[in-house]
């Protein structure tokens, strides 16, 4: 008697997630090949938002270029404002007050922590938490933009930072604002950690899934919190220091195993990393001008010039060529979102259609700055 195999097998099965998926982070589509619940191949789709941006950038003068910024990555507009204004200083040789540079610095880490807490509530979200954690994190996130909204007068696209500054100083109330912020802060992340860092059910949904290997996080060009949970120590602000964060004492903090579980934590230790840059950059803020004397519209000689920043979500880069006329000839931006989903593939393959969504979560993509 010969015998059989007990193995059952299926035709494999493709479905699409999304675009219109409510999980997908945006107009994003993911075509799964699956062998019943298991994904056994992947196809990102994107471009369902592409708007020409860095065409319209090329169209406009080098000031015109910053309110579109604001519209790529909507969650952290003001570090979008910063690339930009970086590589157009760059370009056109333009000095930046030291205040600005201190207040450049507090924008971008408040927005790293807003940026953060959006980030892990709605991984959280994914998970099935369902709205509960959501606010617990968006209540700190509305702090921060109330801040924003003091020195910018918005609450999302702000179109503070500009080339040679900033677009006006802070408001008196802004300081003591920040202040009790910062002061409160550290207590709200304990209290993050407290509810989710030991809970069963997200320690069980991201550890060991969506793994990024050491190697592969090098190879993709992967980059922010992304690479350093795979246990690459490699951030901006240190391996490339701008601004001032050189006079900042501060650590990177860094996962061992790139799976989701150390996505997550290191956007969480990265907030506290964010409050103590803050109060320091808030100590040692001098007096003086915001923003240098710069005529409407810039003229930078011909050349080119690339600026790149540290991100919530990686490098940001920004590369700009002058022919000698009012507006780029050539502008380009190296984005985090869409280089970050380069491994996507390979992190998806073998986990379950549940899984799929969690690990594409945990990538922190924002749509407009992938379909730019």
């Amino acid at each position: 008697m010969v015998a059989q195999d007990s193995a059952i097998k299926t035709q494999p099965i493709v479905i699409n997630m999304g675009p219109q998926h409510p999980s997908t982070h945006g107009v994003f589509r993911l075509r799964l090949v699956l062998d019943g619940e298991t994904v056994i191949d992947v196809e990102p789709v994107f471009g369902y938002l592409h708007r020409s941006k860095e065409k319209l950038e090329e169209e406009r003068t080098y000031l015109q270029t910053l309110p579109i910024t604001d519209r790529m990555d909507y969650l952290s507009s003001m570090t979008n404002n910063l690339g930009c204004s970086m590589a157009i200083e760059k370009l056109a040789n333009i000095p930046v007050p030291e205040r600005a540079q201190y207040l450049r610095v507090i924008m971008a880490e408040l927005t790293r922590i807003s940026s953060h807490c959006f980030a892990q509530g709605m991984q959280l979200q994914e998970m099935g938490a369902w709205a509960t954690p959501l606010m617990y994190f968006i209540r700190e996130r509305e702090k921060i933009i109330d801040l924003f909204e003091m020195v910018s007068g918005a609450r999302l696209t702000f179109n503070y930072i500009r080339p040679g500054g900033v677009s006006q100083d802070i408001p008196p109330e802004f300081i003591p604002a920040c202040y009790k912020f910062i002061d409160e802060m550290p207590g709200y992340i304990d209290e993050y950690e407290q509810l989710l860092v030991q809970n069963e059910i997200l320690r069980s949904r991201t550890m060991g899934v969506g793994v990024l290997p050491r190697d592969l996080a090098i190879n993709s060009g992967a980059s922010g919190p992304v690479l350093r949970a795979s246990g690459i120590n490699w951030d901006l602000r240190k391996q490339d220091p701008y601004l001032v964060y050189d006079r900042f004492d501060f650590d990177v903090p860094v996962g061992q195993h790139g799976d989701t579980y150390d996505r997550f934590m290191v956007r969480m230790y990265e907030m506290r990393e964010s409050v103590k840059i803050v109060r320091q950059a808030l100590d040692q803020l001098p007096p003086g001008p915001v923003t240098a004397n710069l005529p409407i519209v810039i003229i930078p000689p011909p050349g080119d010039a690339y600026a790149h920043i540290e991100t919530a979500r990686g490098t940001l880069g920004f590369y700009m060529v002058s022919d000698g006329g009012a507006n780029p000839w050539r502008f380009h931006v190296r984005a985090p979102s869409l280089i970050n989903l380069t491994a996507l593939r390979e992190m998806i393959i073998g986990h379950k259609v549940a899984d799929t969504v969690v690990i594409f979560g945990s990538i922190d993509i924002v749509l407009g700055e992938v379909d730019r």
